[in-house]
């Protein structure tokens, strides 16, 4: 079996995972949705069991050693990646792993450059280890805990990459300006009425004053990561 040949656009992501339906929700709305829709980026989600043998399409065995719970096998990961490597080249194949390198906003940002890039979502105990010596290129974990399968952790990976794909928000300085972009938090940020309950908004917001407001901004972003997240300003 070989997978489709799809026409490259700006973007790929291929995401390798035996339970797809995880990923159709969080992908099909909002930023990534329309960024699909503008072709900004392509996202296509393959089914590991495709690529499983006899009439239960298996993908998984128990492993050597004796260990409990099922291992997804090497076989079907490899012949997956292999037909996807034969249509085109790729800059990372990722496996989204608990013990992998912890997701950062700076990452975000080395992978919003790449052309093409696949994510292989883990599931039941784990994968044949031979995947992740041989295949894989960048183990990645969204945090010290471990989830049912790598598809939810693979959609946070997928929208935090999008979103800061020139084309993909209308407004390209808003991305720039989020949270861990500058290795700070945020500001506070205010909207309108003014006054609302007898909580105000402050003052400077209001002046007008571009520098005092752009210092003040940035004050409040040193002041909120030193009381909420002191580590960044020592990293």
């Amino acid at each position: 079996m070989t997978i489709q040949n799809y026409k490259l656009q700006n973007m790929r992501i291929d995401i390798l995972t035996v339970a797809p339906e995880l990923l159709e929700s969080p992908l099909n709305h909002s930023i990534v949705k329309r960024a699909r829709d503008k072709n900004v980026v392509e996202i296509h989600i393959h089914n590991i069991h495709d690529y499983g043998k006899g009439n239960y399409r298996q993908v998984d065995d128990y492993s050597f050693g004796g260990d409990s719970g099922m291992v997804l096998m090497i076989e079907p990961v490899f012949n997956m990646i292999n037909d996807l490597k034969k249509e085109r080249s790729y800059d990372e194949i990722i496996y989204m792993s608990p013990d992998g390198l912890l997701f950062s906003q700076s990452e975000a940002n080395r992978l919003s450059t790449k052309a093409n890039i696949i994510i292989l979502c883990g599931h039941f105990k784990g994968i044949d280890h031979r995947i992740r010596e041989h295949l894989i290129t960048r183990e990645i974990s969204i945090g010290n805990y471990v989830l049912s399968g790598g598809e939810l952790a693979a959609a946070v990976i997928v929208d935090s990459i999008v979103r800061i794909i020139p084309g993909a928000i209308s407004d390209e300085t808003s991305a720039l300006s989020d949270s861990f972009q500058d290795g700070l938090l945020a500001p506070p940020v205010y909207t309108r009425p003014a006054e609302f309950n007898g909580w105000k908004v402050p003052d400077v917001l209001l002046s007008g004053n571009h520098k005092k407001i752009a210092e003040w901004q940035e004050e409040q972003a040193i002041a909120r990561t030193k009381l909420l997240r002191p580590e960044m300003l020592n990293d």
